[in-house]
């Protein structure tokens, strides 16, 4: 059964897993009902003993609750179940005569049957204070009509409506947006303050009841210019669907909700939010991101171009150190191409680790080896890995690569084994070569070393050890690492 009943509350609740499944559609966008009408909704549902009991609650987010203490998992009073049993037997919504009194709050409660395939499944009551004032602010008696309608079709069967966008989404409008009504022909009705000045933005100017909406915004379109699929539907409140507006610079997300009483469409529902500012923000984020991914583009090309400088000026120098010199600088300028190529194809300024090395260590083995045959392994998982340990990890392990085939595999045929082991930000990896075994007295003292030191100390805030390798042959190289996350955007 799906998780709108509560775990301890499932063996004792008489409903099916399908009604279940139409109350969780419900809930998941009653807190339109409840903000249209300023009013709580509570959700209840019979148990197996007769009795009504709470399973869900909503309260207003337009103004003040009737229920500062939750009433989830609370029976129902006796005196009121009899109107809630009549309302689930006649599938019609019923008030009650007298308000009940919460505190010092006297409270009017209206009783709707959720209907699911002509039968009820269940029963919402709609609780809201008594007065001229409700919730602490005056009844707007129009988005009361749209409750009501929305109420009608609750009991009727018709609302939730499959597939509405009711899910949280970044940007979706509410009623505190801003709310229209429309009629059949999708001519405005009525239009809230918010959602007049959200067009008024837009550039559809003056009173905007009585003006078809899809007709005003066609005609404050630039021609040629592209737009939704989804918007001549949407704001003739055709479909339950929502769509965007784009006119100079500014955007509007608005969402219908067609209105169908007694199996006639009688209109349509719209919300609508300015999000303009949103908009702009995450254009100035994609602006912001493409510039970094072009940076490491650039970058990666400089530095290729670096490489394949020393990789000429090497062939033309006859000494040998020289040469080899020129050639390690030209494998490390490499290696750091290597990072930045793979920032260049993504936004977050991180690196999947395990295919940027598996480039890197084919690269060191490559170079390095002379004429014996070495193989390579990777153990182990990196994951992903931020920009600046990226580049100093990659740096490192070709150095402990190269030197493993350089010196502890020189003229013998071996592998070197490169082993991870990640645990959150805690990074532990192993370089082992199954070769001569290290010189304490050489360790450190060569330039790779000595930047391997430094990179390890500094940037990976780690610790690096050089000792002997399985079973004392070879030599087993120990990096202890911390990578820290880089921060969310």
């Amino acid at each position: 059964m799906p998780t709108l009943i509560p775990d301890d509350m499932r063996d004792g609740v008489d409903l099916q897993a399908t009604d279940a499944d139409w109350l969780h559609q419900l809930v998941a966008d009653w807190q339109l009902v409840a903000d249209l009408s300023v009013a709580d909704l509570v959700l209840w549902t019979r148990t197996h003993s007769g009795r009504f009991v709470a399973i869900d609650q909503c309260r207003p987010s337009t103004g003040t609750t009737v229920h500062p203490d939750d009433v989830l998992r609370r029976r129902m009073p006796a005196s009121r179940e009899v109107i809630a049993l009549e309302t689930l037997q006649t599938c019609q919504i019923q008030v009650s005569d007298e308000p009940y009194w919460t505190g010092s709050t006297a409270v009017r409660e209206e009783y709707i049957p959720v209907v699911r395939g002509g039968k009820a499944v269940a029963v919402v009551t709609r609780e809201s204070s008594v007065g001229v004032l409700r919730g602490g602010r005056l009844i707007d008696e129009s988005q009361e009509r749209l409750a009501d309608v929305l109420c009608t079709m609750i009991a009727q069967g018709t609302f939730p409506i499959a597939g509405a966008p009711t899910g949280v989404r970044h940007g979706t409008p509410r009623v505190s947006d801003g709310v229209l009504a429309l009629d059949a022909e999708g001519v405005i009705t009525y239009s809230s303050p918010n959602a007049t000045s959200c067009f008024h933005r837009l550039g559809v100017e003056g009173d905007l009841e009585g003006v078809h909406l899809a007709e005003a915004v066609t005609d404050i379109i630039p021609e040629r210019t592209a737009v939704e699929e989804t918007m001549a539907v949407v704001l003739m409140g055709r479909q339950a669907w929502m769509t965007e507006l784009e006119v100079g610079g500014v955007f509007l997300v608005v969402r219908s909700v067609p209105l169908n009483v007694d199996g006639q469409r009688s209109g349509a529902l719209l919300l609508v939010r300015d999000v303009t500012e949103i908009r702009r923000r995450e254009q100035v984020l994609m602006t912001k991101d493409a510039t970094i991914r072009e940076i490491h583009h650039r970058v990666k090309n400089n530095l290729q171009t670096v490489s394949a400088l020393l990789r000429m000026q090497s062939r033309r120098t006859d000494n040998p150190d020289a040469k080899n010199a020129l050639l390690e600088a030209e494998r490390r300028v490499a290696t750091i191409a290597t990072v930045h190529e793979a920032l260049s194809q993504n936004i977050n300024e991180q690196v999947n680790f395990d295919e940027v090395f598996g480039q890197v260590l084919r690269m060191a083995a490559v170079v390095a080896t002379s004429s014996s045959h070495v193989t390579t392994c990777i153990e182990g998982s990196f994951g992903m890995v931020a920009a600046d340990a990226a580049q100093s990890l990659a740096t490192v392990l070709a150095e402990l690569v190269t030197n493993a085939v350089e010196h502890g595999l020189e003229g013998v045929n071996g592998c070197v084994t490169v082993r991870a082991h990640r645990d959150d930000d805690q990074l532990e990896v192993h370089v082992i070569d199954n070769g001569v075994g290290m010189d304490l007295s050489r360790i450190r003292t060569g330039l790779g070393t000595q930047i391997i030191g430094t990179l390890v100390r500094g940037e990976l805030r780690g610790t690096i050890d050089w000792q002997p390798g399985p079973h004392g042959v070879g030599t087993d190289v120990v990096i202890h690492a911390r990578l820290s996350e880089r921060p969310a955007r």
